[in-house]
């Protein structure tokens, strides 16, 4: 009996540690799972039916898939490019012809034992969602200045999202969004409240905005009127504390202006990223 109850207890779903969830809102989080599979062990341990602890048929069917919410994956490191002094760039193998299979603004949750602890961090792949054969994440950055145009400010609300949700990072990231007018920013509410934590900043360039007095007090400090310009992509890189890494996403016209301003300015592909 004793032997059998050591089984079972082995068997046991172990529960996850605090610090495992990355408090991005994950749907299923980790505690989600564990308490679905802690039911799951009670059953089977109940009736003294281990074969109930084997996955669902379509379970099966999601394993074969190169991630999911509900399992972890390995991946090869294939390199580790430096950007800058503390940001790398990390490149992870995929099967020959494989895509990670997210959508824009999706992040996955890595881990690993650092110091003998099991951590896990969120990232925000920054490859083409359409890469094959790889995937990257660019790991520590203290400093992110992040330009957007229109529906290019999608990718840009996960990555603040997750560095406001980590009190342990201090990253300084200024947004400066580029729309039409005012009535077309999108996702306005979620900016404001981004913009309420301490290392955010959200600035705006409205290209056929005629007067910027008109807009609530809250936008007028911190709007532009025009079509931005290698001066304000200057003078953007010159606001922030230390030497940015710059991360641009809009329409092919956009990113090509932005690159020229930085090129312009001196800075080196190593110190920005084209989504």
């Amino acid at each position: 009996m004793a032997d059998n109850e050591d089984e079972w207890f082995s068997l046991r779903p172990q529960e996850p540690l605090p610090i495992q969830c990355c408090g991005s809102g994950c749907k299923p989080c980790v505690f989600d799972i564990y308490e679905r599979e802690l039911r799951q062990w009670e059953q089977a341990k109940a009736k003294g039916d281990q074969s109930l602890l084997i996955q669902s048929n379509e379970s099966k069917q999601d394993d074969l898939r190169l991630i999911g919410t509900e399992k972890w994956s390995a991946f090869q490191i294939e390199c580790v490019e430096q950007q800058t002094a503390d940001t790398y760039l990390y490149r992870f193998q995929l099967p020959s012809g494989c895509c990670l299979g997210l959508t824009v603004g999706q992040h996955i949750v890595a881990r690993g034992i650092v110091n003998g602890l099991e951590v896990q961090r969120a990232y925000t792949p920054v490859n083409p969602v359409d890469a094959e054969g790889y995937f990257e994440v660019l790991i520590k950055y203290e400093q992110l200045l992040l330009f957007a145009s229109g529906t290019g400010i999608a990718p840009m609300v996960p990555l603040l999202k997750y560095i406001v949700a980590n009190e342990e990072d201090e990253t300084f990231v200024t947004l400066v969004g580029c729309f039409r007018t005012f009535q077309d920013i999108y996702m306005k509410s979620r900016l404001q409240e981004l913009a309420a934590y301490w290392n955010v900043k959200t600035l705006f360039v409205l290209s056929q905005e005629r007067d910027l007095e008109t807009l609530p007090w809250s936008y007028r400090e911190k709007s532009y009127n025009g079509r931005v310009s290698g001066d304000m992509v200057n003078n953007f890189v010159s606001s922030c504390r230390r030497k940015p890494f710059v991360v641009v996403c809009g329409s092919i016209t956009f990113n090509k202006d932005i690159l020229n301003y930085l090129n312009r300015i001196g800075f080196s592909e190593d110190l920005h990223f084209m989504f």
